[in-house]
């Protein structure tokens, strides 16, 4: 499947990641979005040796939506403080299977991630090795069945959406590892990264990516309300 470039410069380059991608490669193998950006990369402009991508910021694999990588090392490590210092701004969307008490709210616990799990755990109190995570959330739609909630993390936690969302009673739908009931037929959980702001690292100018849905039936619900 050819890549859904969003955005490109000499610089960055953003891409709508799906479901069954991942960022860079682990255990498993599989060809990572890192390698599949360098491809592309090579073959546009015809680039001899090796090409230069670097990863900036990671998604989890059953998650969709917007990634960025860098064309650059000057980009690379200006990105990497940006998002050390917090001045990247995420936004996501999740469908949730109940819909949450308060139709807008800010969610704190304290998480600490299981290695051999891969899961993170989390506490409403402050405990030792436990890191704090904060996030927002909005409301925006409602099915029969379903809830689409708007997040906005303050904190670059391990699955933190995943986990405070759980914690909260409003488990995404798919999630297996968090507490759905049933998986998707894809293996994705729906949670997609809509939107990535902030200051490009080069020109100094504000930029603002947006990643389309999924297509798939239930997010092009929401997407139509």
């Amino acid at each position: 499947m050819p890549l859904e470039i969003l955005y490109e410069d000499n610089h960055i380059i953003a891409v709508n990641k799906k479901a069954s991608d991942i960022v860079q490669g682990d255990k498993t193998g599989d060809t990572p979005l890192s390698e599949k950006v360098k491809e592309y990369i090579r073959i546009k402009y015809n680039k001899p040796g090796n090409v230069f991508v670097g990863v900036v910021h990671r998604i989890d694999r059953p998650v969709s939506g917007v990634i960025i990588f860098a064309k650059t090392s000057k980009a690379l490590s200006r990105l990497n403080e940006m998002f050390k210092v917090k001045t990247v701004q995420k936004t996501y969307w999740a469908i949730v299977e109940q819909k949450p008490k308060n139709s807008h709210n800010t969610l704190i616990h304290y998480l600490k991630k299981n290695q051999k799990q891969n899961k993170s755990y989390a506490s409403e109190v402050e405990k030792e090795g436990y890191k704090k995570s904060e996030l927002d959330y909005t409301l925006l739609s409602s099915s029969d069945n379903y809830h689409l909630l708007e997040i906005k993390p303050k904190t670059g936690r391990h699955h933190q959406i995943r986990v405070q969302l759980s914690e909260m009673g409003n488990i995404i739908k798919g999630d297996l590892k968090y507490g759905a009931k049933r998986s998707n037929k894809d293996a994705s959980i729906c949670l997609h990264a809509k939107k990535i702001e902030f200051m490009h690292p080069i020109q100094q100018k504000n930029i603002s990516i947006q990643a389309p849905l999924p297509i798939d039936s239930l997010w092009q619900f929401f997407d139509k309300q």
